[in-house]
């Protein structure tokens, strides 16, 4: 089994970051191309705690080479499944994702969680990510041949982490530039009303 963790600090309010996830693969995103859909499969507001929950469909375009595909399945996509919490009353989001292509030979189980920053000061809100991927493969044989596909598994998923966040804060930017031309229309538009 190999294990992935990276926390950082965005420099954008949990409220931004937790609306904005929700657009994490939208066009604003160039660096998640490789997602192709994104289906909700339920979603689901608990009134007594306000946690809402949310299970969704990631459908991705495999980077895998042509030759290798037949031996994973003959398919050039892949799912992942993701459950996540949004607690508006702690300020958290965690999403837990896993894989199901391929889930007999790799295990790849993520959790991300979003909070508010300790580093936050009352003239700038910082919003905290933490990410835990642990990855483990299941095929039998040589322990060699595991270590080697979880390795191969833990490099790759280093670097999509990286392009992810590259992402992500692109969605938050253009997120923050929209909204606030948005709230801009919107006052103009009511001292228009009033005069």
């Amino acid at each position: 089994m190999k294990i992935f963790e990276s926390s950082y600090d965005l420099d954008y309010s949990w409220d931004e970051v937790s609306t904005a996830n929700w657009r994490k693969y939208c066009p604003w995103n160039d660096k998640s191309t490789h997602v192709v859909a994104v289906d909700t499969l339920s979603r689901h507001l608990d009134t007594r705690t306000g946690i809402l929950r949310t299970e969704r469909l990631i459908t991705c375009k495999q980077s895998a080479p042509k030759w290798l595909q037949p031996f994973l399945g003959g398919t050039e996509y892949s799912h992942v499944y993701e459950t996540s919490y949004v607690n508006p009353g702690a300020k958290k989001v965690t999403m837990c994702s896993t894989n199901m292509t391929w889930s007999d030979l790799l295990s790849v189980r993520e959790t991300v969680v979003y909070r508010p920053s300790r580093s936050s000061s009352s003239a700038t809100e910082r919003t905290r990510f933490e990410q835990h991927a642990q990855i483990t493969a299941l095929c039998g044989g040589w322990q060699k041949v595991r270590n080697g596909i979880e390795q191969f598994t833990l490099e790759r998923f280093g670097q999509n982490a990286k392009r992810g966040k590259e992402g992500f804060e692109a969605v938050l930017e253009m997120s923050r530039k929209v909204f606030g031309e948005e709230r801009e229309r919107q006052r103009r538009e009511q001292n228009r009303v009033r005069l």
